[in-house]
């Protein structure tokens, strides 16, 4: 059951990172003018956050209206998150149609609902005449334009309602394929049942439908089990910093400027 006591005892086996509530600092006029006059900020998102629960951290540490992210992220991804604030969020649209790169695992032998380990593994099979060719022409098969049907555990609206509220409800629905570009696609580690990649791709695609096709074309199954943005367009997830690592800063500048016209 998505997001259920399997996700839970995931996210507890992995070491959930905690969003414990802190002392509110008051920011100062200053800092919250330069903010609101835009500025794009890397984070690197903790395993377990929400996108929205970055852009609610900053929005609450910064006390601005304006905040946005330039691509969501699932709660089981880490990784590169552009956050825009103020003028800057006028850049939102452009920043999403840009390139992304991953890299991530995908376990063989088993399928998921939603894909990836949000829900639990199924439909277990031998894999054990699998071999590195079939999985390196396998990945050489996605390069290039395709349409790519979306999981249905997935933000995508259909009828006004996202498909991830249908599916929980047992619904019957099928969203229809979307065009997507692979760039690159690079098998990196194969330690079966685990193989390990790094991929380009175009916006819009669903990492988590690459592992369950993956799967799917080798006929043994497969969903995503890791997964980490490491760069979007030009930016790479080497000059993000830490969504604590930053609160912590800006409340630190925050506390000295208050010192100072004091």
């Amino acid at each position: 059951m998505p997001k259920g006591s399997y996700f839970k005892k995931h996210m507890e086996a992995t070491g959930g990172t905690p969003r414990p509530r802190e002392e509110r600092v008051p920011m100062p006029d200053r800092i919250k003018q330069e903010f609101n006059e835009g500025k794009t900020i890397l984070l690197d998102k903790p395993l377990h956050w929400t996108s929205f629960d970055v852009v609610r951290k900053v929005r609450g540490a910064l006390q601005i209206k304006k905040v946005g992210h330039a691509g969501t992220l699932d709660p089981l991804a880490t990784g590169l998150l552009i956050v825009c604030t103020g003028k800057h969020t006028k850049q939102i649209a452009s920043l999403m149609v840009k390139e992304k790169t991953y890299t991530g695992s995908i376990t063989l032998g088993a399928v998921t609902p939603t894909y990836d380990l949000e829900s639990t593994p199924e439909q277990f099979t031998d894999i054990r005449h699998i071999t590195e060719q079939q999985i390196l022409d396998t990945a050489a098969s996605f390069l290039g334009d395709q349409l790519q049907k979306p999981p249905v555990y997935s933000a995508i609206k259909k009828e006004g309602t996202a498909a991830y509220t249908l599916a929980r409800r047992g619904e019957e629905l099928a969203l229809e394929p979307r065009p997507i570009h692979i760039h690159a696609f690079r098998i990196t580690r194969i330690e079966l049942p685990v193989i390990d990649f790094e991929i380009t791709c175009s916006t819009g695609t669903y990492i988590r439908s690459i592992a369950h096709d993956f799967g799917e074309r080798l006929h043994c199954g497969g969903y995503l089990s890791a997964l980490r943005r490491t760069a979007v367009g030009d930016y790479p997830v080497t000059q993000a910093t830490g969504v604590e690592e930053f609160i912590q800063q800006l409340r630190e500048r925050a506390v000295r400027e208050i010192k100072t016209d004091n």
